[in-house]
This record gives C-alpha cells, sequence and structure tokens, in this order.
C-alpha cells in the first residue's frame, strides 16, 4: 500500500511533541485543540500505529518508538519543503549547507576560520550545529547535517579529509595540584580527550576523580590555569598559563587523535562541496601539511 506524507499533519505532530501538549501546538499552528488531536488520531490511522502516548503519572505527552523515528524523517520533510517553497519564490536566495562542529571548536575559533567563507561564498547560507562526536554522527546518519568535523581516533572509518592531533598533558603553571586521585578538568562523557585521559590513568594503577566538567574548551582551559584539575587537550589548546606534563611526572605521552571532516550518506551539493574544500584548505594552512590526509569529495 503506498502512502503520501500529508505535511499539515506533519506539522502539526512535530508542533505537539515540542511544545509537549495539544493546546500549545494549537495556538502554534493556529487550529482548535480538537482539530489538533484529529489530526493525530488521522496521522496515526493512515500509519497504523501509535505515535504519541500520555505519561498518566505527569500528564506529559510522550512519543511511541515509532513516534520518535517518525519524528526524525518529519523534521526532514518539513525542512525541504520549507526550503524548496523558498527557491521557487525565490530562486536567488541562498542555499543552505548545515555544518556540525565539536564543541571545543565552536565560538571564536569557528568564527576565524568561517568569514572568510561567508566572504567567498554571499550566495550560500551556512548552518551550523556544535556537539560532541556521537551526535554529530547520528545528525549525519539522520541527513540532518551535510558535512561534520569530528574529533576520533585515527583511521576511524571513512572521511573526506583529516588531520592528526597531539595532546598534551597539563596543569596549572602556577599552582601544583595534588594528584592522589588525580583532579580531572574534562569535558562531558562521548569526548575523547575524556576518554583518553581516564584509560591511561587507570592503565598506571592510579586512581583519578572528576575536579571538573565543562562543555566549552574555555572553561576547560580555565580550570586548568586556576589550578582546578589537569586535562589532556589538544596542542593547539594549551595556554601560557599551563604548565606541560611529561611522563617524568608520571603522565605517559599520549599517540595523537584526529579530526576528520566526515559527509553524510548521500552526494554532496555543490554549495556542501564548496565547504568541504574551503576547510581543507583553511585547516590544511593552519597545520602541518604533513599531517594532512585528504580524499575526493
Amino acid at each position: 500500500m503506498s502512502f503520501g506524507f500529508d505535511l499539515d499533519l506533519l506539522k502539526t505532530y512535530t508542533a505537539v511533541v515540542d511544545s509537549g501538549g495539544f493546546t500549545k501546538a494549537a495556538e502554534r499552528v493556529h487550529l482548535t485543540q480538537s482539530t489538533v488531536s484529529q489530526q493525530i488520531k488521522k496521522l496515526e490511522g493512515n500509519l497504523g500505529t501509535l505515535l504519541l502516548r500520555r505519561d498518566k503519572s505527569t500528564g506529559t505527552i510522550e512519543t511511541t518508538e515509532a513516534g520518535e523515528l517518525l519524528l526524525s524523517y518529519a523534521r526532514r520533510l518539513l525542512a525541504t519543503a520549507e526550503e524548496a517553497a523558498e527557491m521557487m519564490q525565490n530562486p536567488s536566495a541562498p542555499r543552505t549547507v548545515r555544518l556540525g562542529v565539536p564543541e571545543d571548536f565552536a565560538g571564536r575559533r569557528l568564527i576565524d576560520l568561517l568569514t572568510g567563507f561567508s566572504a567567498a561564498s554571499p550566495r550560500i547560507r551556512l548552518d551550523t550545529v556544535s556537539g560532541w562526536s556521537a551526535e554529530l554522527r547520528r545528525l549525519l546518519d539522520a541527513g540532518e547535517i551535510d558535512l561534520a568535523l569530528i574529533k576520533r581516533e585515527p583511521g576511524d572509518g571513512p572521511c573526506v579529509a583529516s588531520w592528526t592531533e597531539d595532546l598534551i598533558w597539563v596543569e596549572s603553571a602556577t599552582r601544583t595540584v595534588e594528584s592522589d586521585p588525580v583532579p580531572l578538568a574534562v569535558f562531558p562523557i562521548g569526548c575523547i580527550y575524556r576518554d583518553r585521559a581516564i584509560r591511561s590513568i587507570e592503565r598506571n594503577g592510579r586512581r583519578w576523580r572528576i575536579a571538573y566538567t565543562s562543555q566549552g574548551l574555555m572553561g576547560v582551559q580555565a580550570a586548568v590555569a586556576s589550578g582546578l584539575g589537569i586535562s589532556l587537550l589538544p596542542s593547539d589548546a594549551v595556554l601560557p598559563e599551563h604548565r606541560i606534563l611529561h611522563s617524568s611526572h608520571g603522565f605517559d605521552d599520549q599517540p595523537a587523535s584526529e579530526m576528520a571532516l566526515v559527509k553524510g550518506r548521500g552526494p554532496l551539493s555543490p554549495e556542501a562541496k564548496s565547504l568541504g574544500q574551503f576547510l581543507r584548505d583553511s585547516l590544511n594552512e593552519q597545520r602541518n601539511p604533513s599531517k594532512m590526509n585528504h580524499n575526493a569529495l
């Protein structure tokens, strides 16, 4: 049986999920609550499966497993429809490219990198999302972003280009911290630097504790500089306020990690290829060319 998705039903469905209920969703899509309820029932009837259930203890709306699966597709279909409508109404409108970047790459570093791209490609609209590698991989697989810069172990899957990253143990340059257990200033779970640091310390039979956690690079850098903890950071993130630690201090030298430019499963648009080429060239200028590997886009 063939089935065509009704975009109005999908719009109502995503509004219910995003707002957490039928009443707020009705306000968002400018319909009555009863109409919203009818549209959800129609969508569930068309698909032959339950999409939403109400939590009796809290009264909140939750997606079923099928509802969660549909949500990802619904967002992509609605975004594509909106982009198509915009292009038909205004063919000269900027084409959108979606880029995922690591949490420790966002901020000033990202702005500096992409300023040149915006100047060179004014007809391309760039949307960025930051996250840890596992989340960026999920977004790529779901088709929600076109390209992503991912921190990973060397050679962990195909990529458009890759650069090695030297990892350095650091502590405060002015305040030595107690090292039993080793106080760690780290990024949240899912970060390769955090995983590497913990594994290395445990291999040496030492104890560790999480002294400080931050989503952003500046937070971890500041925590180390102020003496809150020790961290494992890429060499270009080491500050003058940091003191480098070596094996003589009880911290083994680490093999390099990798930053890889990875694309989604589908073919890249000409605009995404343009961004990919720009990122390859720009990051190659910033890094040692002998440490770069790249493949065709």
